[in-house]
């Protein structure tokens, strides 16, 4: 596309926009899904994992709405598989919120994982979620169990076309220089980075894996999925699990015995600070860029870290404390509330030791790159669901339309620290809204008669379509301004000496979640 294609987009004496349709295109153009800058998850997974990898017999649905249960399936699976990889059991979910991502991390995936939110409320409510969730998680295993044996059966059936296929490639392919067999379609870090520094990932074993091999290792598996449950169990409070035997004869003994065993384990694991893996603790603290996990974490060691829709700094904060950290040796990033992201030029202060969210990288910096509250606004919003009817609120956005004006010309107010939030929801009426709006931001509504309010009302009702029209140019816009964000934080990354590989992955569906773009990172080998 040459430079000039977009040209005629605004008027260039009013700068007033006089193309429509060239606008879109030109957004669409600068979108991340066009600019071919992001790296397919599928090329991150087959990287990342091996063939028996992925296979997960519990589905988030049984106890997360829709929403969550697909963030949290998506993204936990992601954090296992670079865990993996990486050689470590240790995960550091930041803004933890109420445990999701990190319980089931814990659970799921045997991990050792520490949540950090900053809202004591958050900690408690995640204390007594995971509780409840741990004394129904033999249910969700059992039928995991299940889930498990079915796909591993069904594998099976497969295998020797597969293993048939393989041999023939085998012996028509001669070896590397190195002696590892690389299958085809297979991608290694290096493929999607070549610089990247990481050893190559040996696949001659499960190349050269044998029917009777798989059928052994599908044996291994269940002994082991077994033992997990087990380990579950064992570190769980005695009151935490329905009781369980094996046995049918002299039940109420063995349940009192077991009882006296799980509590055993259990007083040990907390007074040994828990040697078990699978472990998760929520804390409470405020991150910031220049935070001590040490501090916050007794015993902390080699680890990831992960955030699931890190708000405004916290993102950026996240990789800062990343690429500062020796023992954290990857990130998985999904930030969110870009619209309270602080930013360096926004105010024109000149506070060069302050630690902003935006802008990150150099490039940005040199250049005093600002957005604006406004464009961070717009690029919260969620074009995939306005693209499926998901139609946008227009009726209350007017509300808080006319509500502005009403402040600026009755009280003189142009900004204010204050928050109208949720109100709409909660009015019968615009009346009702302006008056509860008013008390939050602590202005005196008495000397407001309702004629006055409902004027303005009818002033601005007419144009009411011109706002909605307004608001779909914002949306069209957001992915614009999301890609500057995103990329400012790749940029970051990317000017890290100790980084060997980072990208953007879109994680989710963006219907289901507008904030579906991850930033990962993974430390040199020599950091390791």
């Amino acid at each position: 596309t040459d430079d000039d294609t977009f040209s005629n987009v605004f008027c260039e004496n009013s700068k007033k926009l006089i193309d429509v349709h060239l606008f879109a295109l030109a957004a669409k153009f600068y979108s991340l899904s066009n600019l071919g800058v992001c790296t397919p998850l599928e090329d991150i997974r087959e990287a990342l994992r091996g063939d028996n990898q992925g296979i997960t017999g519990i589905k988030t649905d049984e106890f997360m709405n829709n929403k969550k249960s697909h963030e949290v399936q998506v993204m936990s699976e992601l954090v296992d598989s670079i865990a993996n990889y990486c050689g470590i059991k240790q995960v550091i979910d930041i803004g933890s919120g109420k445990g999701y991502l990190s319980s089931f991390l814990s659970m799921q995936y045997n991990l050792k994982v520490y949540g950090i939110d900053s809202s004591n409320t958050n900690t408690k409510g995640a204390h007594e979620r995971n509780r409840k969730l741990k004394k129904h998680w033999r249910a969700y295993q059992s039928r995991g169990r299940a889930n498990l044996k079915s796909q591993r059966l069904e594998k099976a059936n497969d295998r020797p076309v597969e293993s048939e296929i393989k041999c023939k490639e085998i012996n028509e392919k001669p070896l590397n220089n190195d002696n590892s067999l690389q299958s085809q379609d297979q991608v290694t870090i290096q493929d999607l980075v070549p610089s990247c520094g990481f050893a190559e990932i040996a696949t001659s074993e499960t190349s050269k894996q044998t029917e009777v091999d798989f059928v052994a290792q599908t044996q291994s598996d269940e002994s082991k999925l077994s033992e997990e449950v087990l380990a579950v169990l064992d570190v769980l409070p005695a009151d935490a699990v329905e009781v369980f035997s094996s046995s049918q004869c002299n039940c109420g003994e063995l349940c009192e015995e077991e009882k006296a065993q799980r509590k055993m384990a259990s007083l040990k694991a907390k007074a040994s600070k828990s040697s078990e893996s699978n472990l998760y603790v929520p804390l409470t603290s405020c991150i910031t860029a220049e935070t001590e996990l040490s501090d916050i974490i007794t015993d902390l060691e080699d680890c990831m870290m992960v955030g699931l829709h890190t708000c405004g700094d916290l993102a950026a904060n996240t990789l800062r404390i990343f690429a500062a950290k020796p023992e954290i040796k990857a990130v998985c990033s999904v930030g969110c509330c870009y619209h309270l992201l602080s930013e360096q030029f926004e105010n024109q202060e000149d506070c060069p030791e302050e630690v902003w969210g935006f802008p990150m990288c150099q490039y940005l910096k040199d250049k005093g790159w600002c957005c604006g509250r406004n464009a961070r606004m717009s690029a919260c919003l969620a074009l995939e669901r306005v693209a499926v009817g998901q139609m946008l609120p227009t009726e209350s956005l007017f509300y808080r339309a006319v509500l502005q004006v009403i402040i600026e010309e009755i009280y003189g107010v142009t900004k204010s620290d204050r928050h109208v939030g949720k109100t709409f929801s909660k009015s019968s009426s615009f009346i009702d809204y302006v008056r509860k709006s008013l008390k939050k931001l602590e202005l005196d509504d008495s000397k407001l008669p309702d004629s006055c309010i409902m004027d303005y009302y009818e002033k601005y009702k007419h144009r009411m379509n011109e706002l909605e029209a307004f608001n779909m140019l914002k949306v069209v816009l957001a992915p614009c301004i999301e890609v500057l964000i995103l990329l400012d934080r790749l940029c970051y990354l990317k000017e890290q000496d100790n980084i060997a590989w980072s990208g953007l992955v879109k994680l989710f569906d963006p219907v289901k979640s507008p904030r579906c773009y991850a930033v990962i990172a993974l430390k040199k080998q020599s950091c390791f």
